[in-house]
């Protein structure tokens, strides 16, 4: 056989197993298309039982001109596109039209007047303490610096750190906080926030879970109470969004912007949203991740059932993991994957990560232009979040420093390198100390209302 005839055959098998696998995922995923609209029409019937009427989705693409009239013109304030604009061949096809022609509060059971949590949410007290509080604030991890010596009269410096999806505070406390150097617990004050939605902060059933909710609850419960005048910022994943929103409206105040994994897909403003999902979420069978990452983006209802299953039964799932693993605790990331409900993590999915990549184009301009000291840390292995987001962050902000740490993925490069990641953290708070602006009136007055992505 000669050696073209070979490599023809090679290209022939290889041409063969590239459709077959395109033509297995077009099929795994219409049959998912066919159950999320068929679980529509399930969770509208069982809404309407059990809470005395359905709960809105996005199946609806009529609801899509809502956006703007109920955000009053705000961009930061709006849906994403993402949202409305998932296609699905059944919906598509009128699937649902005769279901949206019923009376469903007709058919309603009795009316839940406890609105904490939905009826497929998780009703344990850990889960709807926040709702107890009576003030809607985030939960925030505080270290304050240790007692400094009689000849250091230096103020300390403050950090915010913000974790990423479907995480919380607890990747900061386990991993940063307590490998810091006794310099470092001298002179800085560390604060680390559950965002909106997640972990013990709270996770109520009317917001939206934008841009400017994520900004809003930051400020109300971090910078403004504690009057920080300057801060440096520390974010992984979708917490760089959220960071560099907060520094785009804060430039005066922010002494430096550690981005961790930061996800960035450059495209026109129209289509940004969509872009991002495609890109994030792609339609693919394999890896498991991000075939699972795939169906909890696009299929609203069949996410709803693995939140159903997995977050309202979390106490029992601990329980068999902790038989399993013959552990009295498991892992925080285990934990945190729980620490939400359907509604904000699918908003908070579409709404900052989808939906914050039309603004990043305006934040990363206007860090650009006030030089802001931004420094990059991205694994060569991350197949969640590609190493091109970082490459186009520098296209953007030619000064940012990248670092690209061999052999990490997108938690490795924070978990199981703790003590080498807090050395860098270090260095870069140490290079950028005092750079930030100072005032003994807060640094709430700094905030940019001149930014382009924000009216408030």
């Amino acid at each position: 056989m000669s050696p073209s005839t070979d490599m023809d055959g090679r290209t022939l098998r290889t041409r063969a197993r590239r459709f077959f696998v395109s033509l297995l995922t077009s099929l795994v995923f219409l049959f998912l298309d066919f159950l999320d609209a068929s679980l529509c029409v399930l969770y509208r019937f069982l809404d309407a039982f059990i809470e005395g009427k359905p709960s809105p989705c996005y199946c609806d693409k009529n609801r899509a001109g809502e956006r703007s009239s109920a955000s009053g013109g705000d961009e930061e304030s709006e849906v994403s596109e993402s949202l409305y604009g998932r296609r699905n061949v059944f919906r598509e096809m009128g699937m649902l039209r005769l279901v949206e022609r019923w009376d469903l509060s007709g058919s309603a059971g009795r009316v839940v007047t406890n609105h904490r949590s939905r009826w497929s949410d998780c009703g344990c007290d850990s889960c709807v303490s926040w709702a107890c509080s009576g003030a809607l604030k985030l939960h925030v991890v505080v270290q304050e610096p240790l007692p400094a010596s009689v000849q250091v009269q230096k103020a300390p410096e403050n950090v915010i750190f913000v974790h990423g999806f479907l995480s919380s505070s607890s990747l900061w406390t386990e991993s940063v906080f307590p490998n810091l150097s006794e310099s470092a617990r001298a002179n800085y004050r560390l604060f680390a926030v559950d965002l909106l939605g997640f972990g013990r902060s709270p996770k109520p059933r009317d917001c939206a879970y934008t841009l400017k909710d994520h900004l809003g609850m930051i400020e109300r419960s971090v910078i403004i109470p504690y009057r920080l005048n300057s801060f440096h910022l520390v974010a992984h994943s979708m917490g760089c969004i959220i960071a560099l929103a907060l520094a785009a409206e804060y430039t005066e105040s922010v002494a430096s912007i550690t981005l961790i994994a930061p996800p960035y897909f450059p495209s026109s403003e129209s289509n940004a949203s969509l872009t991002a999902l495609e890109k994030i979420a792609e339609k693919r069978l394999w890896p498991p991740l991000l075939f699972g990452s795939a169906v909890m983006s696009w299929y609203e209802h069949l996410g709803r059932c693995v939140c159903f299953l997995v977050c309202r039964n979390h106490r029992t799932w601990e329980r068999i993991l902790k038989l399993v693993t013959r552990r009295s605790d498991l892992h925080f990331s285990l934990i945190d994957l729980t620490r939400h409900t359907h509604h904000s993590a699918l908003h908070t999915m579409h709404n900052v990560i989808c939906g914050g990549m039309k603004f990043m184009d305006n934040y990363l301009e206007g860090l650009r232009k006030s030089r802001a000291r931004i420094v990059i840390f991205h694994g060569d292995r991350d197949e969640v979040v590609p190493m091109e987001c970082s490459d186009n962050i520098k296209m953007k902000i030619p000064h940012a420093e990248v670092d690209i740490i061999p052999n990490a993925n997108h938690t490795r490069v924070i978990l199981g390198r703790e003590k080498a990641l807090t050395r860098k953290l270090e260095h870069v708070w140490a290079r950028f100390a005092g750079l930030g602006q100072e005032s003994d009136r807060g640094a709430y007055i700094f905030r940019k209302s001149s930014n382009p992505a924000s009216n408030s």
